[in-house]
């Protein structure tokens, strides 16, 4: 595993577009550069420039041999619009080591968000949390990357997840066909994030969902600890863990198991991801399901 993709690592780097850089340069390196299209225009042909047109599609190869300027067109548009959707409830303040699954989640989508930035892509943003949801339209320029940054840097888990009444409003925010990325711990108390995705499908969205969850709670690993707290409604419970953590592993992985087969069932796209993993799984997933979303 690459240094640069060490969760660790990463977070030790507090600029968020320097962290999301240097993970994408870390994935890149050794990476078959094909896979990688941008900014994501099929070429098609050349026509005379003409004033007004964008200078990034000034041939200067074309200019070389010919002294002229010429314009590269294209017949196929190959970008396409990715929202990042991140849950933001008070269970994403679970603590793995020394960082929390919010700090992993808003690390990971800058990632995302910047690889998608160099595939020519359109990024946006919703965070769910309490009474509502905050939705930062889809755009294709680099100011509008440093906006998804300064509010990434800025979201602070806490209350409860959506209501399901507030689903509606998703139609109005989504602006046609998308690829819906979902970031969240999959805490949910009543079905409503079971019916999020449902609207997502609803919206005739790719969905992928990145399961977030500490290595501590795969584990069950919480030191000498003996009383557990519900971060979303502040129940406890006493748990003795050497004695539960068979039955603990049973019960988790028959639960992970549901869960992949109600995703499954709705064509979504599931990983589940551990705070100690490196994030080069989450990028070559993105990738795929992009590429599937353009085909």
């Amino acid at each position: 595993m690459s240094k640069l993709l060490d969760p660790k690592a990463v977070m030790a780097i507090k600029d968020l577009s320097l962290a999301a850089k240097t993970v994408v340069d870390g994935f890149m390196t050794g990476l078959n550069k094909s896979a990688l299209k941008g900014p994501g225009l099929e070429f098609s042909q050349y026509r005379s420039y003409q004033p007004g047109d964008d200078l990034r599609w000034l041939d200067w190869k074309m200019y070389g041999r010919s002294d002229r300027y010429y314009i590269r067109e294209s017949e196929v548009e190959t970008s396409i619009s990715v929202r990042f959707v991140i849950d933001a409830s008070a269970s994403m303040n679970h603590v793995d080591g020394s960082f929390k699954k919010i700090d992993y989640a808003k690390y990971l989508v800058a990632s995302l968000a910047y690889l998608a930035h160099l595939q020519g892509d359109a990024i946006g943003l919703y965070v769910f949390q309490d009474e509502g949801f905050y939705s930062l339209a889809s755009k294709q320029d680099f100011q509008h990357l440093s906006r998804m940054f300064y509010q990434l840097e800025h979201i602070k888990a806490g209350g409860s997840f959506t209501k399901p009444i507030h689903y509606k409003d998703l139609y109005s925010a989504s602006k046609g066909r998308e690829l819906l990325i979902f970031i969240t711990d999959l805490y949910e108390e009543n079905g409503e994030l079971l019916q999020l995705l449902d609207t997502f499908n609803a919206l005739k969205n790719e969905v992928i969902v990145f399961h977030l969850m500490g290595k501590n709670e795969l584990d069950l690993d919480y030191k000498s600890y003996s009383e557990l707290e519900d971060l979303e409604t502040g129940k406890t419970v006493k748990i003795d863990i050497k004695t539960a953590k068979k039955d603990y592993q049973e019960k988790l992985n028959e639960h992970l198991s549901r869960l992949r087969m109600k995703l499954l069932d709705r064509n979504i796209y599931y990983r589940m991801i551990s705070m100690a993993d490196p994030l080069d799984q989450a990028l070559r997933d993105f990738l795929n399901q992009r590429k599937k979303q353009r085909t």
